[in-house]
């Protein structure tokens, strides 16, 4: 008799905007529900804060040197988690949740020199919630040899698997990074990083505007390309390299666009955004037949319009389905930590690198 476990999944990505928790029902495999899904914004000041320390941090010898005052950010931030983990509990004081699938905020990621580094204290989220937490999801992976990266395919697998059950397909989620998870064949899939998603569009919008990020591709319709800028990104080797792989944020900074006005830096990134996906798909050996889209970069609707052009195959937002394109990552992580629990895979050779079919993740009971 299979068993059933409730999982909450917590992230908090690139985009430092605030925590993203659901609460799902599986039993790490086949079978899937979504009980529940909330966001909770961390103001402005707290995430300058975290900004502030994931700045300073360009090498571990570096997070070491500044480790006083990111412990300090680390607390705060597990203790915001904690919170909104136990206003959950409450909210469906029914159900016994089993696992907290804790990702925790991302302060450098480089496989390449063999490590990627999350803050948050899973030993004090356990004693907070009084709930199992398992954390710490890259390590493994990246100790045999892999990437610690793209996470979620197992989790788009699955729902791909159950809602369209159409192959080839994909998922491609826009956050700071944008990802891909291609469906070749059943039990193929591939995954990697495709190139910045939100992050550096944000980051322009940021600097240069009173608001966060460009709604609906408004700043981006009105501006106007530039190419010289465009091809400068393009000639990173990320782009000509072949996957599995994938990105930190600090790859990529905002240079080469010192002297653009708004709109045109808009129009440039956005273009870098499209352009990179663009890529990405039609290295697939076969195109996908659909494609669904999450992430928050969904919401842009110059980016989604132009790819819709660009690749003219059914394209749709995951919402249509009956999934919050919001939470596809917080889902994945609570997925994630029952088949941690359960020492089942979490990674492939086809989507992190990772030498063989990889468990992960660390185990902490309150």
């Amino acid at each position: 008799m299979k068993k059933y476990f409730y999982s909450i999944g917590l992230m908090s990505g690139t985009s430092i905007d605030g925590i993203d928790l659901s609460l799902i029902k599986s039993d790490g495999e086949k079978n899937i529900e979504v009980i529940d899904n909330i966001y909770q914004k961390y103001n402005n000041k707290f995430r300058q804060k975290i900004k502030k320390n994931i700045d300073l941090c360009y090498s571990k010898y570096q997070f070491t040197k500044f480790s006083k005052e990111i412990k300090a950010v680390e607390k705060d931030i597990t203790i915001r988690h904690a919170k909104l983990c136990n206003l959950v509990k409450n909210k469906n004081k029914n159900i016994k949740i089993d696992l907290i699938g804790f990702h925790g905020q991302t302060m450098l990621h480089n496989p390449k020199k063999g490590y990627s580094i999350q803050i948050g204290d899973s030993k004090l989220l356990s004693k907070l919630t009084k709930t199992t937490v398992v954390s710490n999801f890259r390590n493994n992976d990246i100790l045999n040899g892999g990437q610690g990266a793209p996470l979620a395919p197992l989790y788009h697998n699955l729902i791909l698997s159950n809602i369209l059950k159409i192959i080839p397909s994909a998922i491609i989620n826009i956050g700071g990074i944008a990802n891909i998870t291609y469906i070749e064949k059943k039990n193929k899939i591939i995954s990697f990083d495709t190139g910045p998603g939100n992050c550096l569009l944000d980051s322009w919008v940021k600097n240069k505007s009173k608001v966060f990020f460009d709604k609906n591709g408004n700043f981006a319709k009105k501006g106007k390309l530039n190419k010289r800028i465009l091809d400068n990104f393009f000639k990173d080797p990320y782009y000509t390299k072949k996957p599995p792989k994938s990105l930190d944020v600090k790859k990529f900074n905002l240079k080469y666009l010192e002297n653009s006005n708004l709109e045109d830096g808009c129009a440039t990134l956005s273009a870098l955004t499209i352009k990179s996906i663009n890529t990405a798909v039609r290295s697939l050996k076969k195109p996908p037949k659909i494609i669904l889209f999450t992430g928050g970069g969904r919401n842009n609707k110059f980016i989604i319009n132009k790819l819709k052009t660009l690749i003219n195959k059914p394209i749709y937002l995951i919402d249509k389905f009956n999934f919050n394109g919001d939470f596809i990552e917080s889902q994945a992580f609570a997925y994630l930590a029952i088949r941690s629990y359960l020492k089942k895979v979490i990674t492939l050779p086809s989507t992190t690198g990772v030498r063989k079919p990889c468990s992960g993740g660390i185990i902490t009971k309150y």
